[in-house]
């Protein structure tokens, strides 16, 4: 399936690409693609052929942040109002795996749209950035919510109140990027771990993503209870006998996510 900014292919025999396609605007995140993202990964969730998703966007631009129109033409009242928080919702409950390949430059939306992701590889010249107080804003979808779980109060500091990027190095340092490749690779690589991860138990990869999100979201002692909980449900599954039959049996498992 294919539209006129978001293309979507499938890669490999459980994976699923989607590419960011509004190279007029160096694909800003206006509502209507933000959508469409959401949309292909509700779809996603509810296929089982499909086990992880990549995302990325041209070789220069993963996204330009938000669409700058749209946020010109909206007052305080306009932006309360906005739909674009459920939007995001969205995207951040998809339960699989989703992986960024990200080449050249990934800033404000953009960046929030990354840290959406579960596992980022950045070609060699990626910056990733918030610089929404370069327009007398702030970010509003994770930029100051998100980020200082990632990299830190200090560079999430830099980067929000100075609006100064991240190279890729930095980024990997940081801990938002997985792994920084030669510009040009990112999503060859990408692929090929989505491919590697798609070959994996795929309710232990959607369980273990649950579990080290929540690490973020709740209280250690909650986190343990849960963590317990999903690695004891998993013992009731098809793959989990799978998986034990195989390695007494010496074998490579056939997964069936069940």
């Amino acid at each position: 399936m294919t539209d006129t900014i978001l293309l979507v292919e499938r890669a490999g025999e459980y994976g699923l690409l989607l590419r960011l396609n509004r190279p007029e605007k160096r694909n800003a995140l206006a509502t209507d693609l933000l959508t469409r993202v959401a949309e292909e990964l509700e779809t996603a969730a509810a296929d089982p052929s499909v086990r992880t998703v990549v995302i990325t966007g041209a070789d220069k631009f993963f996204a330009a942040g938000a669409d700058i129109n749209e946020l010109h033409a909206r007052d305080t009242g306009g932006a309360l109002a906005d739909p674009r928080p459920a939007i995001w919702a969205r995207i951040r409950g998809f339960a699989k795996p989703l992986i960024a390949a990200v080449e050249g430059w990934s800033l404000g939306a953009g960046n929030e749209l990354v840290m959406c992701c579960d596992l980022v590889i950045a070609g060699q010249g990626a910056k990733f950035g918030q610089p929404e107080t370069n327009l007398g804003i702030i970010p509003g979808a994770g930029g100051t919510a998100i980020l200082p779980r990632l990299v830190g109060r200090s560079r999430a500091m830099k980067m929000v109140l100075l609006g100064d990027p991240l190279s890729a190095t930095e980024a990997q340092a940081a801990g938002l990027v997985a792994e920084v490749v030669e510009d040009g690779q990112a999503l060859d690589t990408a692929l090929a771990l989505a491919a590697r991860i798609a070959a994996r138990a795929p309710l232990a990869m959607q369980q273990g993503k649950a579990m080290v999100r929540a690490a973020f979201e709740t209280h250690q002692s909650a986190h343990l209870i849960l963590e317990r909980q999903a690695f004891s449900a998993l013992f009731g599954t098809a793959d989990k006998r799978e998986g034990t039959t195989a390695f007494f049996e010496k074998r490579d498992p056939q997964w069936t996510g069940s």
